[in-house]
């Protein structure tokens, strides 16, 4: 368990006296921001989750309007965690700003979600899912193996871990790549879906507001539905400290992606919504796949592999950007302190990395992953509006702390009540998901007071941390970070 203070000499490397500490890189220009944001957001999301959109809003026109809200609630989000994240110029994005602005017990709760359950279950679902879609052609005519899609998905998952471990601009060179081929994959989907408006009949836009659901809490699921789309959009925050020139580049990589996206996003629809009935919508648990077969004919094979592409750059995104949030944690106290370790060689947070992939590869043993996610979404629009009410409480608080962006007020009013809305309207529909959510984070409170906030831990459990450290150290090659003056 993590030791309160752990001293800089007891933490240095065997026979490399010489090397005390190193500082993690700044490596990420504009166009690495850029990518990132659109990495890690355009992933699986958009190819699937149309249908629990279309299911939860009833009605084609209602499902384009909250795509679209969702977007901009997105972009909100996203300009007022801006001004979070050059106020609080930290890597960890919601760990910092919580901590910053209500003390270590929310931080450590968000962390403590986060690292059991947020991250690596969606790395998980999404690794998953690239192993299902790049299996697929192996088995024509059925669903390929349980076992076979389990054992590819952990293959790609260390693969990634390995690429992330090594070499930075590796990892951002893969995301590069990757994320101009799934906007290919959208732009294939929209210039197709025009194609097929302009020479064919499509009734779908007759009457889009038919079978519109009015109930607030469905419309509340239904943007839940959107906003995983989109979710991934503050994963920058969680690299600032990597960042070039983060008060320039961050609100300029926000306010290129997520406008971007949200574009691509509609269109896509669109063109969904004109190829494909609403019935084939709410049947398809692959919305891109059915499209493609109904569209592309002998060509429909490129869709499961741009779905692949897509999943697979979202998933090197996301490993990236969270690994950094648990090294962040270690940092504060808050995690074993080897997960706090840079490797001298490659600057690169590696236990880190290393131990967000071990709890990520345990996820392939259970079954029931899928459903974990219903249990979370819940707990990050939580944490979410905490961190926003973050936001407003040290606009208050300490009304003279340098702010490179400033934001106006309404923003952050805006996202805070909407939040409030989607946290609380789906209790009533769904309170077995919020239940499991509400127990999730409750269970972090004694692991604080009893492994955290105890000052006169036993011997044995503080000798047993420093031996942790010390072996991490060894085997990773890894020595702290280097301390600003």
């Amino acid at each position: 368990m993590p030791d309160k203070i752990a001293p800089l000499e007891h933490q240095m490397i065997p026979d490399k006296p010489e090397i005390q500490s190193v500082k993690l890189k700044k490596e990420l220009g504009l166009l690495d921001g850029v990518a990132i944001i659109v990495g890690v957001i355009v992933g699986a999301g958009i190819f699937v989750s149309p249908k629990g959109v279309l299911t939860h809003s009833g009605s084609i026109g209602l499902a384009l309007i909250v795509w679209v809200f969702s977007g901009l609630l997105s972009l909100i989000g996203a300009l007022c965690y801006a001004e979070l994240g050059t106020m609080i110029p930290k890597s960890g994005g919601d760990y910092a700003y919580i901590s910053d602005a209500f003390g270590p017990l929310p931080a450590f709760l968000y962390l403590w979600v986060a690292l059991f359950i947020l991250v690596p279950t969606g790395n998980a679902i999404t690794a998953l899912t690239f192993a299902t879609y790049i299996l697929q052609p192996f088995w024509p005519g059925c669903e390929p193996s349980d076992e076979a899609v389990r054992l590819f998905a952990a293959l790609v998952t260390c693969l990634l871990t390995a690429i992330n471990c090594y070499n930075v601009k590796w990892a951002t060179r893969v995301q590069d790549i990757f994320t101009g081929t799934k906007i290919f994959a959208l732009i294939i989907i929209m210039t197709a879906g025009v194609w097929f408006f302009f020479s064919s009949d499509s009734s779908n836009f007759s009457t889009p507001m038919e079978n519109t659901n009015t109930e607030p809490g469905y419309i509340a699921l239904a943007v839940y539905s959107g906003l995983f789309s989109y979710s991934g959009w503050n994963y920058l925050n969680f690299v600032t400290e990597e960042l070039k020139d983060p008060y320039r580049n961050l609100p300029k990589a926000i306010c290129i992606s997520l406008p971007l996206i949200t574009i691509i996003y509609v269109l896509a629809n669109l063109a969904y919504f004109v190829v494909l009935t609403r019935d084939e919508i709410l049947a398809s648990n692959a919305v891109a796949v059915t499209f493609g077969d109904k569209l592309l004919g002998s060509m429909a094979w490129i869709m499961p592999v741009f779905v692949a592409c897509s999943t697979f750059g979202s998933l090197n995104g996301a490993i990236f950007a969270s690994s950094r949030l648990f090294f962040v944690g270690a940092r504060n106290g808050h995690l074993p302190n080897a997960i706090a370790l840079i490797n001298v060689k490659n600057l690169t947070p590696m236990p880190s990395l290393i131990f967000l992939c071990i709890i990520t590869l345990a996820l392939f043993i259970t079954k029931d992953v899928y459903v974990l996610i219903n249990y979370v979404s819940f707990v990050e629009a939580l944490f979410t509006t905490l961190s926003v009410s973050g936001l407003l409480w040290l606009r208050y608080k300490k009304p003279d702390l340098h702010r490179p962006i400033k934001v106006s007020l309404a923003l952050p009013i805006i996202f805070l009540i909407i939040c409030i809305f989607l946290v609380t309207l789906p209790c009533y529909v769904t309170p077995l998901e919020v239940g499991v959510g509400l127990m999730i984070i409750l269970s972090g409170i004694p692991i604080y007071f009893i492994l955290i906030d105890w000052d006169n831990k036993p011997k044995w459990l503080e000798n047993a941390s420093h031996s942790f450290n010390m072996a991490c150290s060894k085997l990773f090659m890894c020595v702290p970070e280097e301390k600003d003056d």
